[in-house]
């Protein structure tokens, strides 16, 4: 097709034309039978019935990061549901990850699926069970924009338990697939599929996935059409996060949140907040208060110039410390003793039982 186009590799197929270099001879008396199965006028009768669209290279809504796939990208795609796929493709993240997932992965596909979809993302996945319908649920939530990818007939909901929810992204967003309405899925088409999520978003977040996952496939896809792979970290403990471990020791970026999603495949200036603990109010001592204070003994009293030499300063200063750190309320007087006040006091536990 790419040398000599769609019309003549048809022609090829149905009037038993010279068979193309490369092709086997089995080959090529398969593809020729399954050409000669080919109905296109009734698949394009049946998706108008169904409110479905052929949308392929050259047509206005045609992706063309797609075009990254080279000789693996799809003839076309079925596209049921109303808005731009070329538009909505040119702001979307994939999420993906294991089908019998955990609830942690399950709970993280959908805060990073509503999260994304709260900061004008496209969620796309593959309609699947577990992480893939987590993630497309939680973009509903939110009122926000998904794609589910199908490795079926777009009018054929897969699996038959994600019917509801396949309708609802038809109506609410975009349900896309390459083979033709009534198509059945199967192991192959499913590895298939995964090539396009990789090829139509800025990036791919795995969730949860074991070391033999579809959705490691998907992000391996990403990382050779130039795409960020992204892994969510789990228990170590866990064979549904060990894939997505092995993913992140390579050249994976390790995210947590929706903000650092954005922030690897978003515009400039989209950046995550800073990660840091809380303040306590102890940090916001100058250094000589705060080595005074350090002086103190976690319980009982302690006289001015012990404490000044614990702080390395000398009595008057440590003297005046103390007063500013009472001001404060870290600290209290008991004639000529200082102590820590009860909120400032350090548990100190007698544990004899040992470990």
């Amino acid at each position: 097709m790419r040398e000599a186009g769609a019309e003549r590799a048809v022609r090829g197929l149905l009037d038993g034309g010279e068979r193309p270099r490369g092709v086997t001879d089995g080959r090529w008396a398969g593809l020729r039978a399954r050409a000669e199965r080919a109905d296109p006028e009734r698949d394009l009768a049946d998706a108008r019935a169904a409110g479905i669209r052929f949308v392929c290279p050259g047509d206005s809504e045609w992706p063309a990061q797609l075009d990254d796939l080279g000789d693996g990208r799809p003839v076309g795609l079925w596209v049921r549901g109303r808005p731009s796929l070329r538009m909505w493709a040119l702001r979307s993240v994939a999420l993906v990850g294991a089908r019998a997932c955990t609830e942690y992965g399950a709970h993280m596909a959908a805060t990073l699926g509503a999260g994304l979809a709260e900061r004008g993302w496209v969620v796309v996945s593959g309609g699947a069970y577990g992480v893939d319908g987590a993630a497309h649920r939680g973009a509903l939530a939110a009122g926000g924009a998904t794609v589910a990818v199908l490795a079926c007939g777009v009018d054929r909901p897969y699996p038959r338990g994600h019917t509801e929810l396949i309708t609802r992204i038809a109506e609410q967003g975009l349900v896309v697939g390459e083979l033709p309405p009534g198509e059945h899925p199967t192991p192959s088409r499913f590895i298939l599929r995964n090539r396009v999520i990789a090829a139509l978003t800025r990036g791919t977040v795995v969730v949860e996935a074991a070391y033999r996952s579809g959705a490691l496939v998907t992000a391996r896809a990403a990382q050779r059409l130039g795409r960020f792979a992204m892994g969510v970290p789990g228990p170590v403990t866990s064979g549904l996060s060990a894939g997505v471990h092995e993913l992140l020791r390579g050249e994976a970026m390790l995210v947590t949140d929706a903000a650092e999603v954005a922030e690897l495949v978003g515009d400039m200036g989209e950046l995550a907040p800073d990660r840091r603990g809380p303040v306590l109010p102890r940090d916001l001592l100058d250094p000589g208060a705060g080595r005074v204070l350090a002086a103190l003994p976690a319980r009982g009293l302690a006289g001015a110039e012990e404490i000044a030499r614990g702080a390395g300063t000398t009595t008057d200063d440590a003297v005046g410390r103390l007063y500013e750190l009472r001001s404060l309320g870290f600290v209290e007087r008991h004639g000529d003793g200082w102590k820590l006040t009860r909120q400032m006091m350090i548990p100190v536990h007698d544990d004899r039982r040992g470990c």
